[in-house]
């Protein structure tokens, strides 16, 4: 690998101007995930150059062994088990995690992402220089490793990463995600929420507490329904949650589905109740690892089936045990997929709680109103030591 980002650099003089029509947001998505653009787009004689080609090799090989030994797997397990459908997916603590959003609930007509990683600005190749177009491609691959490798992002790893590129924020990476799961991106719009979850168009002084969000309609085939992703960069402690008004956006949604992995247990404090207390109340259904909702916060109501093997958490969460879970996994069914902190299939742990009596079919929710085998070893860069997955902690 670190040979191959040598090669990029040293090609980076091959890099011509850009275009200077600008390019769509579909394609742009597609140029940056390493896949073929559209033949009358700027960006296509591009890609005929070795350094984007050096990239698409890249990540054509690296999503085809992610795809075989995690994605596909994920995708049957959520089709043989979960069954109650809603529109609405809820991914806290999430980053931008689509990959995993949409392989868990392919499905849904509308995903909310949420994270302290800020959006960053809409992608414009245009504002991007021929000798720096490899640095973009570098840093943008480096960004993935960790969730391509053991399922999830250390986060300080991604900011560092992205902080150091032209092209920065999460949006690169929820580009990346939606190509390369085989979506058509037709809008891309910056927003932020209002105190009482409104979805607006950003503009002047905002308050620090603010959401400030992307919104970007897609459809999972060409011609397909409209479907809408949000990501909002946003605190979902107790003095965030419901402050910044993504609360109040999130219960406009109405009922619907939820997943929680690799979350640094913070739904286990206090300082989180909020947050905790939402997922309890709207989704039916919950898709989570250890770090999600302790076990004892699940009442009667809920059906609780567990998937894997249940070990003690990381030594930096030592309060995290929960003797209340390692009961029920005593008789846990087969998982042949990795997933947490723990990203070995035969150390990974899944719990699925899903609400007794929940109907199968989908609910519409009430309008939001807006404005305009084995997993193979990773490389050394991406093993999860737990100093450096205490750096993802967020708050």
């Amino acid at each position: 690998m670190r040979l191959r980002f040598l090669v990029i650099g040293l090609l980076a003089l091959s890099f011509p101007a850009w275009a200077a029509d600008s390019a769509s947001p579909d394609d742009t998505a597609k140029f940056l995930a390493g896949m073929p653009v559209s033949t009358d787009s700027p960006l296509a004689p591009l890609t005929r150059e070795r350094s984007w080609q050096a990239h698409a090799a890249y990540l054509n090989s690296t999503f085809r062994r992610v795809e075989d030994r995690q994605l596909s797997r994920v995708r049957r397990w959520s089709k043989a088990n979960i069954t109650v459908q809603r529109p609405t997916l809820f991914y806290m603590f999430s980053g931008p995690d689509f990959l995993y959003a949409n392989s868990f609930f392919p499905d849904e007509t509308t995903y909310v992402l949420s994270g302290l990683e800020p959006v960053g600005s809409v992608p414009d190749l245009n504002r991007v220089s021929g000798a720096t177009m490899p640095r973009v491609l570098h840093t943008l691959d480096r960004s993935m490793v960790t969730l391509l490798n053991i399922s999830f992002f250390i986060t300080k790893h991604m900011k560092s990463e992205l902080r150091a590129s032209p092209v920065s924020g999460t949006l690169p990476l929820l580009y990346v995600f939606l190509a390369r799961s085989g979506k058509t991106i037709t809008e891309v719009s910056l927003v932020r929420l209002t105190e009482n979850g409104d979805v607006v168009a950003p503009a002047g002084p905002v308050s620090p507490s603010t959401a400030q969000g992307v919104k970007i309609t897609f459809s999972s085939s060409p011609g397909g329904p409209a479907q809408t992703l949000y990501y909002f960069s946003t605190n979902l402690a107790n003095n965030g949650f419901r402050k910044s008004g993504f609360e109040q956006f999130c219960d406009k949604l109405g009922e619907g589905v939820a997943l929680v992995k690799s979350g640094s247990y913070l739904l286990h404090s206090g300082g989180f109740s909020d947050v905790r207390n939402f997922l309890l109340k709207k989704p039916v259904a919950i898709a989570q690892d250890d770090t999600g909702i302790p076990v004892r916060f699940f009442g009667p109501d809920w059906q609780l089936r567990p998937f894997g093997h249940y070990l003690r958490p990381l030594g930096i969460f030592p309060n995290a045990y929960q003797p209340g879970l390692a009961q029920i996994f005593r008789q846990g069914d087969a998982l042949d997929f990795g997933v947490g902190y723990r990203w070995r299939p035969h150390e990974s742990n899944l719990l699925l709680a899903v609400k007794k009596g929940a109907a199968t079919q989908p609910v519409k929710p009430e309008p939001a109103r807006t404005e305009p085998p084995k997993p193979e070893p990773p490389t050394e860069s991406a093993k999860p030591a737990e100093s450096a997955i205490q750096g993802s902690k967020r708050s």
